[in-house]
């Protein structure tokens, strides 16, 4: 088991009080400070002469102090002067508002100085970032994140000291057999290296080590909680035979997600599994044959939407495939109180079979027979409470998540290590391909005609702008709206669609558009999420450089869900040889889990999610994006060692370093 370091041992006659530093770092123990990675190096081992250099780039010089010269004080900073040599040239070199630095100089000596060179008619001048004396043996210097009123230097030295105790104090936590199957170094040597690296290629081998920790303790913790929690159900279902229940055929990966579903479901640990798959996938007709199954089981299955119109549209399909078989209930909060009383109370005797509907689904007033199963449509609208709150409603139900968010299978590793994950990969046959475009703002006008010959066909047309506010270079979507409304689209009815609607107003201009009412649907990302609407065939995505690929892709799953052909036309005012590259990949790709591959590569997890980022966890040094290998791998390992050891007391130390770490991912 790792001993934790006391601080006062540790930090004591470094000269920095340990409070302060712990504090500014946000971190408890001086063990932590070990963690406190980096966030760049500073390469001293590649010098350049002065006449060599890259203006206005970062430059490595080998420097003789000549002489300090005096200090230049200005309304916001002081800045420390020196004439130096590379030997051949003299020039200056300038720090900002580092005194502390500035003083460790000493004229006569060598220095390898890193920083911005600039030249002002004959003279050099070398801005410095950074700068050591030649005889350091560290030519890769830590570069770290920093707080006010903290240096590199201080955080240096605080680590040194933690490492030299750690010589004699620390413990590798990691089993042996696994350092030597995958060629991993020991902790210290990681934990060294990682801050004061004597190479790049001992830098790789200390961040491979310590990148594989954080995801096999993220993986062995969230499967740890999935293996750990001892819960059993009530609802424990024997095999049945299915009908056809559909009167089309099912692709090969919805047959296998339903005997996966249904496997599961025979099991006494209640099933957890996320069932994914592209816009058109078919996963409502995956969770019917789920409700038939549980409901010749004898139980009641809650299907909760997080918006009326698609609970609406959930009842609609399942009604209309299963009302024959199955005793379905719409609950809403658009039913009067004399309607939602008698479905309650029918409910509640077990009268129904499958209740779908939205947050009304878990209200205190609501009462199941036998919930045996709760499916959740795009989970990641509703909160944890809500959830809980549904699954609360039975003994242990059995839950199937769905969501139509392609995901890239190595980061849903990290995202859902505590679901089974099936995906549906596969559309059904004969469905068509969307045509894209991506045309430049000249050509907007055309892209309006285009609209108007599928208007003229008696279709539907979608256009999609980025901002609800004003910018400096956007418009509204209000304005955009009232702009075309009243010029190139006003022989039409045009409807507008944003997310500072209340939820009613959403759900009444999405029902006339539904309805065939509308003929264009000017709207936000709120669309992203949606209802059907068969007779849409058109969606034209303005300043389409703003979206992620994976957001591109959910909003043209908008169109193209009929029988007709149907297309998506990218906007942009951007011609940058980036913006035109990423474009030009997302017209090739059709399959959402390619684009979210290449989303992710693009873009990194952060940006992937955006800021909120659902629910990704911190990770401060692995990066999901490149260390794709190091991914599956470790969900491997932390299976193998959860299969041998489901309570982990067998690995007393790893346990306990699972623990602390992703409580600190938690934190951030």
């Amino acid at each position: 088991m790792n001993k934790l370091f006391s601080p006062i041992d540790i930090l004591n006659g470094v000269g920095v009080k340990r409070e302060k530093l712990l504090r500014k770092l946000n971190i408890t123990t001086p063990y932590d400070l070990l963690y406190h990675i980096p966030r760049s190096y500073t390469d001293f081992s590649h010098t350049v002469q002065i006449c060599d250099g890259v203006l206005d780039e970062n430059n490595c010089i080998k420097t003789k102090i000549i002489r300090k010269l005096r200090t230049i004080i200005t309304a916001r900073t002081e800045i420390f002067k020196a004439l130096c040599t590379d030997g051949e040239v003299s020039f200056e070199i300038s720090i900002f508002g580092n005194k502390y630095l500035f003083e460790t100089l000493t004229e006569g000596e060598e220095y390898y100085a890193y920083g911005k060179l600039s030249q002002y008619y004959d003279k050099f001048q070398l801005s410095i970032s950074h700068i050591i004396p030649v005889t350091s043996q560290n030519l890769i210097q830590p570069v770290y994140p920093l707080t006010s009123g903290l240096t590199s230097a201080m955080l240096q030295t605080n680590v040194n000291e933690c490492l030299t105790i750690a010589e004699n104090e620390l413990i590798d936590y990691m089993p042996l057999d696994i350092l030597e199957k995958y060629s991993l170094c020991d902790l210290l040597t990681a934990l060294r290296n990682v801050h004061f690296p004597i190479s790049y290629d001992s830098l790789e081998m200390a961040r491979k080590r310590l990148a594989f920790d954080e995801l096999l303790m993220l993986q062995l913790g969230m499967q740890f909680i999935k293996y750990s929690n001892g819960e059993k159900t009530e609802y424990i279902m024997q095999k049945t035979d299915f009908p056809e229940l559909f009167p089309f055929e099912l692709t090969n990966a919805q047959k296998k997600a339903i005997k996966e579903i249904s496997e599961d479901l025979c099991c006494d640990v209640p099933m957890n599994r996320l069932l994914q798959g592209d816009v058109g996938s078919g996963k409502t007709a995956v969770a019917a044959y789920a409700m038939y199954f549980a409901v010749k089981n004898n139980c009641q299955v809650a299907f909760m939407a997080p918006t009326e119109i698609l609970a609406v549209q959930h009842y609609n399909t399942v009604k209309e495939f299963l009302g024959d078989k199955l005793r379905i209930c719409l609950l809403t909060g658009a039913l009067s109180v004399k309607e939602k009383n008698e479905c309650k109370k029918a409910i509640e005797k077990g009268e129904y079979d499958v209740i779908i509907g939205t947050h009304a689904l878990f209200q205190k007033s609501v009462e199941y027979k036998n919930l045996g199963l709760v499916i959740m449509d795009e989970q990641h609208r509703f909160g944890v409470a809500q959830r809980t709150a549904l699954i609360e409603k039975g003994q242990a139900p059995h839950r199937l998540v769905m969501s139509a968010t392609p995901i890239p299978r190595t980061l849903g590793l990290v995202l859902y290590g505590d679901l089974d994950i099936t995906i549906l990969d596969e559309l059904p046959k004969n469905r068509l391909a969307i045509e894209t475009f991506a045309v430049t703002g000249k050509l907007r006008q055309r892209a309006f005609g285009f609209i108007k010959k599928q208007l003229e066909l008696k279709h539907q047309a979608y256009i999609v702008c980025p901002a609800i506010e004003e910018s400096d270079d956007l418009k509204s979507v209000i304005q955009y709206c009232n702009e075309i409304s009243q010029k190139d689209f006003r022989d039409y009815n045009v409807a507008l669609l944003h997310g500072k609607l209340t939820a009613a107003q959403k759900d009444e201009v999405m029902t006339a558009f539904k309805n065939g009412e509308t003929d264009i649907l000017v709207a936000t990302t709120v669309v992203e999420v949606g209802v059907d609407v068969p007779n849409s065939t058109i969606m034209i995505i303005e300043n389409a450089d703003r979206f992620g690929l994976s957001q591109l892709h959910q909003l043209r799953g908008r169109v193209g869900r009929g029988k007709d052909q149907s297309y998506c036309v990218l906007v942009t005012d951007n011609p940058s040889e980036e913006v035109r590259d990423r474009l030009k990949i997302f017209c090739k790709l059709t399959d959402g889990f390619k684009i979210a591959e290449e989303d992710l590569k693009q873009r990194g997890p952060g940006d992937f999610f955006g800021k909120e980022q659902h629910g990704l966890p911190k990770l401060k040094i692995a990066d999901i994006a490149s260390d794709m290998e190091l991914v599956n791998i470790t969900q491997t390992v932390a299976k193998d060692i959860l299969t041998a050891d489901k309570t982990l007391e067998k690995h007393h130390a790893l346990k306990i370093e699972v623990m602390r770490m992703t409580s600190k991912m938690k934190n951030g």
